[in-house]
């Protein structure tokens, strides 16, 4: 399985929302800047992120994108799947579920025992993909080292 650029670079920036913003939308130029992805091609991926209710977006001078929920209840799973459409390893799993697309069908369907082998890897791919949150994925980072924007922000005190 490999998955496209979207999936990857989706995943990058939402986990780069919820590090160095929290709830506060963020521009689109400072992730592209932390993350070396063009802001063009972040637009498009954020348009499906948006449309899968993972992120929303404020206009004006201080908008900008946020997670549209919490850090712990955004999952890699999500992400991908906003991304992606579908995370298979193969188009001939015979035992996925079918609100799943396929690119093509297999004629060896049902007669097949290579199928329920990409059914468990898929399966446990969704198992591995949907208890990993951005939370998770955050706190990952810090142990890292990973240094926060978010503790440079300016604070304006009045």
């Amino acid at each position: 399985m490999r998955l496209s650029t979207k999936s990857r670079y989706g995943l990058r920036a939402m986990i780069d929302i919820a590090y160095n913003c929290g709830p506060e939308p963020v521009q689109i130029q400072d992730i592209s800047r932390r993350q070396q992805i063009s802001p063009r091609y972040l637009e498009q991926i954020f348009q499906n992120l948006k449309r899968a209710g993972l992120l929303k977006s404020k206009r004006g001078p201080q908008g900008g994108y946020a997670l549209s929920r919490k850090p712990n209840e955004i999952t890699v799973l999500q992400i991908l799947n906003a991304t992606e459409q579908d995370v298979l390893l193969v188009d001939c799993d015979g035992l996925t579920p079918k609100k799943r697309r396929r690119k093509t069908e297999c004629p060896f369907e049902g007669q097949c025992v290579t199928q329920t082998v990409w059914a468990e890897a898929n399966s446990l791919l969704d198992t591995l993909f949907s208890g990993i949150t951005l939370q998770t994925l955050c706190q990952r980072a810090h142990d890292m080292g990973i240094k926060s924007e978010n503790d440079h922000r300016l604070m304006y005190h009045i």
